[in-house]
């Protein structure tokens, strides 16, 4: 059961708000990026979305070592420090987030700045103590430099009390995890912050500042990083404007493999599951089963269902009435984008020949993913923009020339085909555009797409009675706790005097609570 359908008898109590998503896919290769990357093609200049959602596939080589051994999570890093760069950038400053003072030159500028970010990290590597240390501790270390003070809110439950107070019991007690970083102050975010910012100079010197801290506050962000998951070459990163980070919770994510042997991390998905305001989302960056022979895409539609039926989300809110999605089609809005690798189901002559007439309907007729969509085989009730673009894949290296064209024997020709895409599922969602970019980067084009996207939104006078109704029944934190963990239940119930009243706000008598109840 979706969460909008708890909001259904209290359609009056919500407004609907637009909010704008950018979505972005692209599989980078397994190439380390650097500074003078330019990622206009990946993330458009003022877009001014109110979130970003951006999912990369192959960020490391798919090699035994990556993916038996341990992850190298300095690509990702590398990612997020050039992805911060973008979005936050001062509008009145050009200069690279790697340099302290701007070039004159505009290729002396890339230059150094990518000769900056190489031996910064290049300099943390050798005051490491260990490989396998510097490398989680510098994606941790600089992705929290990106994220909320607050961040451990943005997994709490933010139910409203009105909403959720069906019965006497929740009118007097809160879900146990409900609110919990309620009572976790600013400073105590701010004193783990500076413990992991002086373990990491201790473990690293002082090039980490260098590296993360433009702008060099929080407040001067304009977008924060809420969520940040690497598993193997997949990489997500979901960014929220900062007035809007207020209103994010239940924050979960959730790791699917579906490569070797059905279950490491070389192919399969991230979700990301979160609620804004009243409504929940989830995204899903994946990376399919690869190959164009026929009979592939049967496998990778065997992915797709393997993770919609694995991925489970953690329980946060544990309140009666109140049930927050822990599977994908549970949400109200999904977006799903990814390395699909489907196919086009034609020969490398014929694909090509429809290509140099640019006739996209006849060649996507013959698209994998359209043939088993269509068939109810895969994404049965999702939708996907038209598309209008050249297939993304595959390209020489450096070069508009799909690789067919150079390749020296048949074996390693690879038949153009949209293996980037990006579909969704919900109402309520509405998308302005579906387009690729044109960086050479990788043997990948980026695949972008623009959604507004209908939010349920508590109404003024609804947020007042909610208020209202926390105070009212806010004495009970002021009784003893149970010892058990998480226990929020009052262990001195039977000894507190009746005269202790309990107002109900459904409706305009008050009732003796806890005094004549059993415990």
């Amino acid at each position: 059961m979706r969460l909008s359908h708890f909001l259904a008898q209290s359609s009056n109590n919500t407004t609907t708000e637009p909010i704008r998503i950018f979505v972005s896919t692209w599989n980078v290769g397994g190439k380390t990026p650097t500074a003078a990357l330019n990622l206009d093609d990946f993330l458009p200049p003022d877009d001014n979305s109110d979130i970003y959602v951006l999912g990369f596939q192959e960020i490391v080589p798919l090699n035994a070592g990556n993916v038996l051994v341990i992850e190298d999570n300095e690509p990702a890093a590398r990612w997020l420090v050039l992805i911060n760069q973008a979005l936050n950038r001062p509008a009145d400053i050009d200069s690279n987030v790697f340099q302290h003072e701007p070039s004159p030159s505009v290729d002396s500028s890339s230059s150094r700045a990518s000769s900056s970010l190489d031996t910064s990290f290049s300099d943390l590597s050798k005051t490491a103590s260990g490989a396998t240390i510097f490398q989680k501790s510098l994606l941790k270390a600089i992705s929290k430099s990106f994220m909320p003070v607050r961040r451990k809110q943005l997994k709490a439950c933010n139910c409203p009390v009105e909403m959720t107070k069906t019965s006497y019991r929740d009118a007097c007690f809160r879900c146990p995890k409900a609110y919990a970083d309620e009572t976790d102050s600013s400073e105590d975010d701010e004193e783990e912050e500076v413990k992991d910012r002086e373990k990491s100079r201790d473990s690293y010197g002082s090039a980490i500042d260098g590296i993360s801290s433009a702008p060099a506050t929080r407040d001067q962000l304009k977008y924060n990083l809420i969520a940040c998951k690497q598993m193997v070459g997949i990489f997500v990163t979901v960014w929220v404007k900062k007035e809007l980070v207020q209103h994010i919770g239940h924050l979960r994510k959730s790791c699917i493999g579906r490569g070797i042997l059905g279950c490491l991390g070389n192919k399969g998905c991230i979700s990301v599951s979160m609620t804004l305001h009243q409504t929940s989302f989830c995204f899903v960056c994946s990376h399919l089963a690869s190959g164009q022979k026929e009979g592939d895409e049967f496998r990778r539609n065997s992915d797709v269902l393997e993770i919609l039926r694995l991925t489970m989300f953690s329980r946060i809110c544990r309140r009666a009435g109140r049930k927050i999605p822990e599977k994908i089609l549970e949400h109200d809005k999904v977006i799903w984008l990814g390395d699909l690798n489907y196919r086009i189901a034609l020969s490398y002559a014929d694909t090509k020949k429809l290509l140099m007439e640019n006739n996209w309907d006849a060649l996507f007729e013959k698209d994998q993913l359209k043939i088993e969509r269509d068939a109810g085989r895969v994404f049965k009730g999702w939708s996907e923009g038209k598309i209008y673009f050249a297939p993304t894949y595959k390209y020489s290296f450096n070069s508009d020339a799909y690789a067919g064209e150079t390749a020296t024997s048949k074996k390693k020709r690879r038949t153009p085909a949209w293996c980037d895409r990006i579909l969704w599922r919900g109402d309520g969602i509405t998308q302005l555009s579906y387009y690729r970019g044109e960086s050479r980067f990788s043997d990948h084009r980026p695949v972008c797409g623009t959604f507004v996207v209908e939010v349920d939104v508590l109404n003024k006078k609804t947020k007042r009675r909610s208020s209202n109704a926390d105070m009212r029944i806010g004495a009970e934190e002021l009784l003893p706790m149970g010892k058990g963990k998480g226990n929020s239940i009052p262990t001195a119930c039977t000894v507190i005097p009746s005269s202790i009243r309990y107002l109900d706000s459904s409706s305009n008598s008050d009732f003796t609570t806890l005094g004549n109840q059993e415990t």
